[in-house]
């Protein structure tokens, strides 16, 4: 486990756009042979993303070890994309990257998380059941399951 004392958060800026998209691919790398296809977040357009949306990136040792992306929604924090590197994951990071959009929902005064996965990456389902989160429902995407998740905060 991760001590957190080493691992920093700081918002992204544009130039960390070819970094985020590098991790990002490298962790959504072990999906592509389960759902036979790259997940969409490894084809996103992350220039355009980190100009568009909020992202807290989980630094460790001047390097990018996680991150998240973030939209603030009238009555809900939106989750639109978690990772952590594969070389960094199983040490506690994706739980504090998850605590952080905890507080960013409490500092902006909204009551519940939101975020959506596809169903075949079960690891990622068992990590957010394990974070209080709850799934909404489930639907059919590109010959799978995208399943809607979300967690009421206290």
């Amino acid at each position: 486990m991760a001590i957190k004392s080493t691992i920093r958060f700081r918002p992204a800026a544009t130039a960390d756009a070819a970094t985020i998209r590098n991790i990002v691919r490298a962790a959504y790398a072990k999906w592509v042979p389960v759902i036979g296809r790259e997940p969409l977040p490894m084809r996103a357009d992350y220039d355009k993303a980190v100009a568009e949306h909020p992202f807290e990136l989980a630094v460790e040792d001047g390097r990018l070890v996680g991150m998240i992306e973030t939209t603030l929604a009238d009555d809900h924090l939106w989750i639109e994309n978690v990772c952590v590197a594969p070389e960094a994951q199983g040490r506690g990071i994706g739980r504090l990257v998850l605590e952080r959009a905890e507080t960013k929902a409490r500092e902006a005064g909204r009551p519940e998380l939101r975020l959506l996965t596809n169903g075949a990456f079960e690891a990622n389902v068992s990590l957010y059941k394990r974070h209080g989160y709850t799934i909404d429902r489930e639907e059919p995407f590109m010959n799978g399951v995208t399943v809607y998740m979300s967690k009421r905060l206290a």
